[in-house]
């Protein structure tokens, strides 16, 4: 056994020890070396759709360029796409969601008026003079005798018209000469019996100047009774402005005006109303209106359920040639706003029952980016005179009583007046007259910017009304009705026919629409929206948005660290800027995996022994093209002798 110990050959050569590792710890930020090896990285392990096919095709350059153009083209699109999506997203679009609701109603505020500012027997001396020249002016131009005693002593009244400024005239307005020959052939029959009204070529019409009379207009109509009642209304209203102490109508509570008033079957009181004084409309009276102490709330809808008003609606004691209808107005409004009663309210007919229904529609506006309304006017230059919530109507009345005040330097009488400022009256602002109308044609045309200034309130209240009518009281009836309104009220019915109305308002159902905005895309829907291009285009996700974010930082990077190596190699290390320059150039890449590319083995690939793993241990050679290139078999033989050890 020991010989054949001794006999054993003795062993050879030590095998090489294994090259030292490499391995070093991973830093904790690492980028690639190169352009063509992060492109390559990216393409590979992208989930981006497309990308890898930029890769797998480099062999075949025209497949190269289509799936370039192809991706380039995709990327495009989806980027149009997402413009249109954020212009449509900045634009603010809303939608209309329209709710219906049934549930009980507040009653809304009714407004109503006796269309008869003053009783005239207390008005009549101050309007006497004012009565006298609109009798002889109607006499002038048309003839039209309103008293006996006015032809025998129409000399001595006619210097009555100088007392008062802005006389009315009859204006020529000269005429095409055929038309004009047309008219006095067809109207011939009719010159005869009224000679003055048929005529179509001259207009009443009075004139009105400025402060020193430098520019004068006339204030004309083709209808010689507007042209009266617009002047007599002008005239009255620089007589109220001297008389703002005028004792208004009588009306003791509700007993001469509304004869009954009663709600769900209940009759009203005092505390139920509150009284103001229109200059036009007179005496108003508005029901249930924010002062109340307990608003009136419908439970039930239909007629017996609401509002009901016995009115007296006589003329017996109207001003002539101020009221020309007869009735009563009434206006139904929120209970917080003003009752604006020439915008909203409309006129009773004497003898009939006016039986109003109405249903609820609230509106909901979208403020700030999304639509151009108002919280509750604070953010509205002009000031609220009303004192009152806000509307569209408050801000323009307000803005043209503001208007009127700078530019006039008087208020206008119908609407509010502010502290140390002076209603308008010809005999303290002779000129005021000529500021108004002008003004007035301004503010029509919104010159004054009040349409522009004045915008809608977000959150707003309004009623939809419809009317229907009936003889009241009918005639086998009328007796006993009136009869017994006489009766009750102490006050006899003269004529019975025009003297009463009645008035029903009522909501004919409980349910009400609501009409809400709502913004028409959110960020959720752009979000969605973006998605959807995004994966239409490209089949990808949220996560392959991070992966091109995280292609352009290394590309940032890789950029960064090139010019500082280069900056370093210039200024730092001179006789190393070549080399520096080479490690730069010279950066590994690594072969496409053949799960996404096969592709055949190199005849290069099967050379095996110690020469080939000393050169794997060693830097590889930079790539010059996106894929491996094989090198000529007696490049690599040559480079493995050389590097065998003991050679010389």
């Amino acid at each position: 056994m020991k010989g054949d110990k001794h006999e054993e050959p003795e062993p050879g050569p030590e095998p090489a020890a294994p090259p030292p590792s490499t391995d070093e710890e991973e830093p904790l930020l690492e980028f690639h070396h190169s352009y063509r090896e992060l492109f390559q990285f990216f393409c590979n392990n992208t989930t981006i759709h497309g990308a890898i096919r930029l890769v797998c095709s480099q062999h075949n350059r025209m497949k190269t360029a289509f799936w370039a153009v192809l991706w380039l083209c995709t990327f495009g699109m989806m980027y149009w796409q997402f413009g249109l999506l954020f212009g449509e997203y900045f634009s603010y679009p809303v939608s209309l969601n329209i709710n219906l609701n049934s549930e009980k109603l507040v009653f809304p505020a009714v407004t109503v008026c006796t269309l008869n500012p003053y009783r005239y027997t207390e008005m009549k001396k101050d309007l006497e003079e004012l009565d006298r020249i609109t009798e002889q002016t109607l006499f002038d131009l048309y003839k039209y005798n309103s008293s006996n005693t006015l032809v025998a002593h129409a000399r001595g009244r006619r210097d009555l018209r100088e007392s008062l400024p802005h006389p009315l005239q009859r204006l020529p307005v000269p005429a095409p000469p055929h038309a004009a020959s047309r008219v006095r052939r067809s109207d011939s029959s009719l010159r005869d019996n009224n000679p003055q009204v048929n005529r179509k070529d001259w207009k009443i019409g009075f004139q009105l100047c400025n402060q020193n009379n430098s520019d004068c207009f006339y204030r004309t109509y083709s209808s010689g009774v507007d042209a009266v009642r617009e002047w007599y209304r002008f005239h009255y209203i620089n007589i109220l402005s001297r008389r703002q102490d005028t004792p208004l109508l009588e009306e003791e509570a509700l007993g001469k005006f509304i004869f009954a008033c009663r709600f769900n079957q209940v009759s009203c009181n005092e505390a139920n109303y509150s009284h103001f004084h229109h200059p036009m409309y007179g005496n108003c009276y508005t029901f249930n209106n924010k002062n109340n102490s307990n608003l009136w709330m419908s439970f039930m809808p239909g007629v017996n359920n609401g509002l009901s008003l016995t009115l007296r609606t006589e003329q017996n004691d109207f001003i002539p040639l101020l009221s020309t209808v007869t009735g009563a107005r009434v206006m139904v409004h929120g209970q917080d706003e003003p009752a604006f009663m020439d915008d909203g309210g409309f006129n009773l007919r004497p003898g009939m029952e006016t039986s109003i229904s109405m249903s609820k529609e609230a509106v909901d506006r979208l403020g700030g980016d999304y639509g151009d309304c108002t919280k509750n006017g604070s953010d509205v230059p002009v000031e609220n005179l009303y004192g009152t919530k806000y509307t569209q109507q408050v801000c323009i009345h307000s803005c043209f009583q503001v208007n009127m005040i700078r530019e006039c330097g008087c208020a206008y009488i119908f609407y509010p007046q502010p502290r140390g400022v002076e209603f308008c009256d010809y005999r303290k602002h002779n000129s005021w007259g000529y500021c108004y109308y002008k003004l007035q044609d301004a503010f029509s045309s919104d010159r004054l910017g009040c349409f522009t200034k004045c915008r809608k309130p977000c959150n707003m209240t309004t009623y939809k009304l419809s009317a229907g009518y009936s003889r009241w009281p009918s005639v086998t009836s009328q007796d006993w009705v009136f009869q017994m309104l006489s009766l009750q009220n102490n006050y006899t019915v003269k004529n019975k026919r025009d003297g009463v109305a009645k008035l029903n308002i009522f909501f004919k159902e409980l349910n009400y629409k609501t009409n809400s905005e709502s913004p028409s895309v959110t960020m959720v829907t752009l979000l969605s929206n973006l998605g959807s291009q995004w994966s239409l285009w490209f089949g990808s996700s949220v996560l392959s948005v991070v992966e091109m974010a995280e292609l352009i930082f290394d590309l940032l990077a890789i950029t960064f660290l090139m010019l500082l190596r280069r900056f370093q190699s210039q200024y730092w290390s001179p006789g190393r800027g070549g080399r520096g320059a080479q490690e730069v150039a010279s950066t590994p890449a690594s072969s496409l995996p053949s799960r996404f590319c096969p592709h055949p083995a190199s005849p290069s690939s099967s050379l095996a022994g110690p020469a080939t793993s000393l050169a794997l241990s060693a830097p590889p050679p930079a790539y010059a093209t996106l894929g491996p290139r094989l090198a000529p078999s007696g490049s690599m033989e040559a480079s493995s002798s050389a590097h065998t050890p003991g050679e010389p």
